[in-house]
């Protein structure tokens, strides 16, 4: 039940912002719309299910972690059924790991997640175009469909320097579709590296 604060009811922040919402006197009223709201907001939410933008976002989170602990900040989920079931940054230096990139570590919590290594009813968004490494995971573990951010130009393996995951001579293939938040997730990454440069140009005139 509402709060009623200064004979008003106090109503969650996403029922305040319909703004087809009107603010009745008396607690009895307001009950009702508020109920009616909440359907409404719940319907809506049904109708219009979370989009590739919406998982990338919840990337970009895993990506700023790993910024926020001196990694190269990349981010990856899982999504299945609608759902994210795995979540992962960037570890490598944390874990004292090459293998440990946010792609590996979110599939192998998936495949937890599943109770199986075959993730053909998953789809991962990530941040960075995945390395051929990466890329050659998510055919190994049958991965539905790859979304992912920026384009890797140097080590690319989902079709900028090369696509594993869409080559004919291996036993799978999985869609591929790329440029969602392309800005967002290049922007943390430049800021990241040009962090690093700043860093090095101090130590080095410390050091005159």
């Amino acid at each position: 039940m509402p709060k009623k604060i200064s004979g008003q009811a106090r109503l969650p922040p996403q029922v305040k912002k319909l703004k087809s919402y009107k603010r009745y006197n008396g607690l009895g009223s307001c009950r009702c719309n508020y109920v009616t709201l909440l359907t409404v907001v719940t319907l809506s939410m049904m109708i219009d299910p979370p989009n590739d933008e919406h998982f990338m976002r919840e990337a970009l989170r895993q990506a700023q972690k790993a910024y926020d602990a001196s990694e190269v900040p990349v981010g990856a989920v899982v999504v299945r059924s609608g759902e994210i079931i795995a979540r992962a940054s960037n570890q490598v230096g944390l874990l004292k790991d090459a293998t440990a990139h946010a792609e590996m570590l979110a599939l192998t919590e998936a495949e937890a997640a599943v109770g199986d290594w075959r993730l053909t009813d998953c789809d991962l968004y990530v941040t960075k175009e995945p390395c051929p490494m990466c890329a050659g995971a998510l055919v190994h573990t049958r991965i539905r469909r790859l979304v992912f951010g920026c384009t890797d130009s140097s080590a690319g393996a989902a079709g900028s320097v090369m696509n594993l995951l869409r080559m004919p001579t291996l036993n799978h293939r999985c869609d591929v579709a790329s440029g969602v938040l392309q800005d967002e997730c290049a922007a943390i990454l430049q800021s990241f590296f040009r962090k690093l440069r700043d860093q090095e140009t101090e130590l080095r005139e410390d050091d005159r």
